[in-house]
């Protein structure tokens, strides 16, 4: 069984979704969150789940991420889930990591990585969009892609219609992409997603 944290900013609705679907696979040890009062903080205190704030503000993204590895560390965590995590990781952060520390993001990735997506899909008038779970690397949203799943887009969405119709999805599909992870069925190697 895999030892996970996971890092949140605000509501916890996928830290929702990965502390409901846990199994065998893997076990939340830690949730980290930058943001005191982070709605998702309650949500793991309220399932027995120890929580760290680690703030951000005032400090370089290299002295912020040297904090949270130290925390990671210290509460031996063996994979790091991203889980509306609104912060971007140094390329040594990410890197000390690598292969152990997983993404999801609201798009069909490689396509419309970054932000504002559900806004650019729709400018775009795509007849489909997704997510996609992502190993972290550290070129933004660039990561071999673990799992996907595809919703349709209608002519009527709005970028808030649209998003809540991708976030359903995201609730099973990163529980998913986790267990595949935890139990060795996927591993990064030679920058390529390989599944066993």
């Amino acid at each position: 069984m895999k030892r996970v944290a996971v890092l949140i900013s605000g509501r916890g609705s996928n830290l929702g979704s990965l502390i409901d679907a846990a199994d065998s696979s893997y076990k939340i040890i830690l949730v980290i969150s930058n943001i005191d009062g982070a709605a998702g903080l309650e949500r793991a205190r309220a399932a027995g789940i120890p929580t760290t704030v680690v703030p951000h503000a005032g400090k370089t993204r290299e002295v912020f991420d040297a904090e949270v590895d130290q925390v990671l560390r210290a509460a031996d965590a063996e994979l790091v889930v991203l889980a509306g995590f609104m912060r971007i990781l140094s390329d040594g952060f990410v890197r000390g990591w690598e292969g152990r520390l997983i993404n999801i993001h609201p798009s069909l990735l490689p396509a419309y990585k970054g932000i504002k997506v559900h806004e650019r899909v729709i400018e775009a008038k795509e007849s489909k969009s997704g997510a996609s779970v992502h190993f972290v690397v550290p070129e933004l949203d660039a990561g071999p892609v673990i799992a996907q799943a595809s919703v349709p887009v209608h002519p009527s969405d709005t970028p808030q219609m649209l998003a809540d119709r991708v976030l359903a999805v995201e609730h099973n599909l990163y529980p998913e992409a986790l267990k595949l992870l935890a139990s060795g069925k996927v591993k990064l190697q030679s920058g390529l997603a390989v599944f066993a």
